[in-house]
């Protein structure tokens, strides 16, 4: 047996069903779940034990990112895409994605997710959908990385079928026709889903986009996500074009196109959602359909605001993502946090979140959307031990920590967490990252992104 005491918190945020936040506590970790949360808690023997100190600190769950594109760390803050909106910004950059290989992914991806850990996130999923003629196993890459970091992954087998010589944005080199991309998502399901309690991988079916992907594609990779007990997701409702587009196409709003298709349900997320309407809410509302939300890329991308506040008012599942490296510049959801809590606050002022809700929204309602509830997103006994401790005593928190379920919205934090914590196992310390050489790997990452993008 593994143990991990963490002793004295000042405050443990459960983001638990009652919003509990038990003060000068300990936690016990088990195994890797979360086996008791109280005072004056003793570590049975055990050689592997070990007790953190958590005077002055105060306990979170574990970020989860719901929506990401890791390879992107690798095409961020180019010049010349920087004013782009999303269509001509995606056939610019479809020209630098054709180009990517196993070791592109796999440094681009330890780049992205070293920084969501030292930022406090244990699970990541990836929206992966580029797959260019001999860029080798690119999920396989993304797996390497991942186990070397030590983080929760949820992978996805993302297609594209539509170039644009059919209407669609990418060049012919990173699209596959429906065969080819059915039998290897089921080969990627077989390999990657581990539906256990508590597993440190899982897989998602991602056809990219309405304006990217055939109708066949579509209701196929439903039937198989279904077939297998995968969850569904793309992106949908991210701008006015992509309205555009299935109007002009199929007669259809995004959202009609996609309940057509068997793309709505509760075991169905979607990327964006900035321009449902209000039947359509309702719509969501009904079947239990997620949003995942994602400001700071979608600000970039002058894509619009998502209508946040209705949507939590009417229990739509709701959680929150980067989204990819390159419409953000970054890979933060602490960031996302605090942007996604002013920017309502600005949008919709008294009816906007709060700071807490916008955390939860990052914990339990990104954990919702992956299907992983019961599992991760609060602290709680018996769930797996994903957390992250800041100390309260750093000079940006100077005066903002009497309210520590709201601060990591209205303050934010600037710098790394002081703990990452995923599966029972410290994965960041004092803002480092423990398992791999950050000097190391941020190198490598900048001489192959060099060769990647050719400067």
């Amino acid at each position: 047996m593994s143990t991990l005491l963490i002793k004295n918190l000042d405050a443990v945020v459960t983001c638990d069903p009652s919003d509990s936040m038990p003060v000068h506590t300990d936690i016990l970790i088990e195994d890797g779940l979360i086996r008791q949360i109280a005072t004056d808690l003793e570590a049975p023997e055990a050689s592997s034990d070990r007790v953190i100190d958590g005077s002055g600190m105060a306990a979170y769950p574990g970020l989860v990112n719901a929506h990401h594109h890791l390879y992107q760390a690798f095409s961020r803050n180019l010049p010349e895409v920087q004013n782009l909106e999303l269509f001509d910004w995606l056939v610019a950059l479809y020209e630098v994605w054709k180009n990517l290989d196993e070791k592109s992914e796999y440094l681009a991806s330890m780049t992205a997710m070293g920084e969501l850990m030292k930022n406090g996130c244990t699970t990541i999923f990836d929206h992966h959908y580029v797959f260019p003629e001999n860029g080798g196993d690119l999920l396989g890459a993304q797996a390497q990385a991942a186990k070397e970091l030590g983080v929760r992954m949820h992978f996805s087998r993302g297609s594209m079928d539509r170039s644009r010589k059919d209407g669609g944005l990418p060049p012919d080199s990173v699209v596959q026709s429906v065969d080819e991309i059915m039998k290897d998502s089921q080969r990627l399901i077989e390999k990657y889903q581990d539906p256990s309690f508590g597993s440190m991988t899982r897989i998602a079916l991602a056809p990219c986009s309405p304006f990217s992907v055939s109708e066949d594609l579509m209701v196929e990779s439903a039937a198989l996500a279904r077939q297998y007990h995968v969850r569904l997701h793309t992106h949908l409702c991210e701008t006015k074009d992509e309205e555009n587009y299935t109007m002009e196409k199929v007669g259809l709003r995004p959202l009609a196109y996609m309940e057509k298709l068997g793309w709505v349900g509760d075991d169905v997320w979607y990327a964006h959602g900035i321009h449902f309407n209000t039947e359509e809410l309702h719509l969501l509302a009904q079947t239990g359909t997620g949003v995942c939300h994602c400001p700071i890329s979608n600000m970039k991308l002058s894509s619009g605001v998502a209508r946040i506040p209705e949507m939590l008012e009417m229990n739509i599942p709701v959680g929150l993502g980067v989204d990819g490296s390159a419409s953000n510049d970054g890979s933060n959801l602490l960031e996302e946090i605090r942007v996604a809590y002013l920017l309502h606050r600005l949008h919709s002022s008294d009816k906007a979140p709060s700071g807490y809700d916008i955390l939860k929204m990052a914990t339990m309602g990104s954990a919702r959307l992956l299907g992983r509830e019961k599992e991760i997103g609060s602290l709680e006994t018996g769930k797996c031990a994903d957390l992250f401790l800041v100390s309260a005593d750093r000079l940006e928190l100077v005066g903002a920590m009497f309210d520590p379920k709201s601060v990591l919205g209205t303050v934010g934090l600037k710098g790394a967490v002081d703990y990452t914590i995923v599966n029972g196992e410290v994965t960041v310390e004092n803002g480092r990252l423990v398992r791999v050489d950050e000097e190391r790997i941020a190198y490598d990452a900048r001489m192959q992104d060099r060769k990647y993008l050719g400067r």
